[in-house]
């Protein structure tokens, strides 16, 4: 039987043969010339390189969103509903709101940027004008055109007061909105006054 000191020094033998021939490895693999070294390397980095190129292509693109053309996607809806599903009075009133927007939201930059007015013609679009149109006709018909409500009025005169009110208003922010372009038309039918004016020619021929 094998004593557990010649045990130990065995293993310390086996260990430091081991230590000696990596060392020896070591001393092999450091008399190879460096550019091997990188031409050996260089398949490794270009497989990683183009394994990370291919999970990039393969990430989804991000998706910008037209928030103009969403707000009118909510009137062409909301127009889609309505149609021949409410009384003409109310029928026309939501066509007149939703053609003052769609004429308005192109406009919406020259209210400025994150602009009160700019926000209640969205708002109008995509809530107030489609939420009160909602209401009416989860009512029976006959009790939303009959049944006094509201101060002696039915269902169908408190929306259709709803209705006009937003039609007024979005007239107002419309207006605003052409505003700007308006005051430059006027501001150059001034400048193209003066410019041609008679008066104007006769007395500074170089500016025809």
């Amino acid at each position: 039987m094998v004593s557990a000191t010649a045990q130990v020094a065995g293993g310390s033998a086996v260990a430091m043969g081991a230590t000696a021939l990596g060392c020896a490895a070591l001393g092999v693999l450091g008399s190879v010339p460096a550019t091997i070294g990188i031409v050996a390397a260089a398949p490794v980095f270009a497989g990683g390189y183009l394994a990370v190129h291919a999970l990039r292509r393969r990430e989804p693109a991000p998706v910008v969103v037209d928030e103009d053309a969403a707000t009118l996607a909510e009137l062409d809806k909301l127009l889609a509903q309505v149609h021949g599903q409410v009384p003409a009075a109310v029928e026309a009133r939501v066509q007149r709101v939703a053609s003052t927007v769609r004429q308005t939201i192109p406009r919406l930059g020259q209210l400025g940027a994150g602009s009160a007015q700019a926000h209640t013609v969205v708002r109008t679009a995509t809530s107030y004008l489609p939420e009160a149109v909602a209401a009416y006709m989860r009512l029976p018909r006959d009790f939303a055109d009959r049944r006094p409500v509201s101060n002696g009025k039915t269902s169908l005169t408190v929306l259709c007061d709803q209705l006009d009110l937003l039609g007024s208003k979005m007239d107002d922010v419309f207006d605003a909105a052409c505003r700007a372009d308006a005051d430059a038309l006027i501001a150059h039918g001034r400048f193209l006054a003066e410019k041609f004016s008679t008066g104007a020619l006769a007395l500074d021929p170089q500016n025809r």
